[in-house]
């Protein structure tokens, strides 16, 4: 839903010179997102250009394609290669990469090999040295940061992700792009390189007063929730900025052993206020298998007394299949997940009845653009003050609609 605010703002941006021609590479595990911004961005320029005919920013800025054209290969022993078809020189690169899509496959030694997150950064590195040298500047943008869970140290264990972006700044990137990092604390890692950190609460928000019927966002109707510690501070974020209360789980763990890698957990314990008869709304980065919150809607239903109970996570990895949420739901645990379309989700995800997306390539494509012209990224952000304003148009919308309805019942 473009408002006209952000028309606006897209029309000022393109009276602007771009510090260089624009272009995208679009690894494979990207492949379907790097479509849907190329399109936006394509359609930003054309509407500026049919709006303000005077624009001369040249033919390199107006086009209907930014994607530049390059091949990912591997040899049958596993090793891999990155070949640029076209020319990046001077040109403001953005490297768009999924280290999440596991569906990317390669042959090895007659063995069909499913990516990692290992593999996705290895071409991802190998296209930075690629483009390097040429460019005028290079931007990698990774929705999901790579081994952004081991963002801290305890006890002797590697420090993944800090390595991860020491080693993408010394290959000589100049910006770095993610969204809803598992720890934000992760950007001082390099406090003096360009880190930013994005979020989707709007997109959240967005989607479910589309997709929900009669959803009243206020305090007396809705309770905001924190699956664990973790999640406290995005969550209590969102409470605030929609005028709502805040709860949270506290996860009991058994730290005497290890399952899966980690301490099991032995029970969640509710610290909040009275959820009788609201609607919550759990907030969280990122699901993978979805037991922990599956726990958590299924407590939040059955101990709470909760109304509706809606999941809210920026990356559904859903590592152990639907099975599961699909039980849950038949269960009555929850009655909507929302997550963004910024990693790999399965095409029978968009079949259940009780999944919607945010969608986020237009965002996407905003904030792409506006580091094309090295505008102010502050315009671009979601800020609360734009979340009131969706809640407010909500409003006028669902009364207007009970208004139209009395006027046809009268007739």
């Amino acid at each position: 839903m473009a408002s006209d605010s952000t028309t606006s703002l897209i029309e000022k941006l393109n009276r602007s010179m771009p510090v260089a021609p624009l272009a995208i590479i679009a690894l494979p595990s990207a492949a379907s997102l790097g479509e849907k911004v190329n399109q936006y961005i394509a359609s930003f320029r054309k509407d500026a250009l049919e709006r303000e005919s005077s624009l001369n920013h040249g033919d390199r800025y107006f086009k209907d394609d930014y994607l530049l054209d390059i091949s990912l290969e591997r040899f049958p022993s596993g090793e891999g290669r990155a070949m640029l078809r076209e020319s990046a020189r001077g040109k403001d690169v953005f490297i768009l990469v999924d280290v999440m899509n596991w569906t990317v496959t390669y042959r090895m030694n007659g063995f069909l090999n499913h990516m990692s997150p290992d593999d996705h950064f290895q071409d991802l590195k190998r296209v930075i040295s690629v483009v390097k040298g040429k460019a005028r500047r290079v931007t990698v943008i990774m929705p999901f940061l790579y081994e952004g869970r081991q963002h801290h140290r305890s006890g002797r264990e590697s420090l993944d992700a800090a390595n991860m972006l020491h080693e993408l700044f010394e290959l000589g990137i100049d910006n770095f792009i993610t969204f809803d990092a598992h720890d934000p604390r992760i950007a001082s890692v390099a406090p003096l390189e360009n880190f930013d950190n994005f979020v989707s609460p709007y997109q959240f928000l967005h989607a479910l007063l589309n997709t929900v019927d009669d959803l009243e966002v206020d305090k007396d109707h809705v309770v905001v929730i924190s699956p664990d510690e973790g999640a406290l501070d995005r969550t209590v974020y969102f409470a605030n900025v929609i005028g709502a209360d805040t709860g949270m789980f506290y996860k009991r763990r058994d730290y005497s052993r290890i399952v899966n890698g980690k301490n099991p957990i032995v029970e969640h314990q509710f610290l909040g206020t009275n959820l009788a008869g609201k609607d919550a709304i759990i907030i969280d980065d990122m699901i993978s298998s979805g037991g922990s919150m599956l726990d958590t809607s299924r407590q939040l239903k059955e101990h709470m007394h909760a109304g509706r109970v809606f999941i809210c996570t920026t990356f559904g990895l859903f590592t152990d299949g639907l099975e599961a949420f699909d039980k849950a739901y038949e269960e009555g645990w929850f009655d909507k997940l929302v997550t963004t379309n910024l990693t790999y989700l399965p095409k029978e995800l968009y079949e259940r009845p009780y999944f919607a997306e945010a969608d986020m390539s237009r965002y996407l494509a905003m904030i792409i653009d506006y580091f094309n012209h090295d505008a102010s990224i502050s315009d671009v952000r979601i800020t609360a003050q734009k979340i009131r304003e969706l809640i407010t148009e909500y409003n006028r919308l669902e009364k207007k609609a009970l208004h139209d309805e009395k006027d046809d019942n009268d007739i």
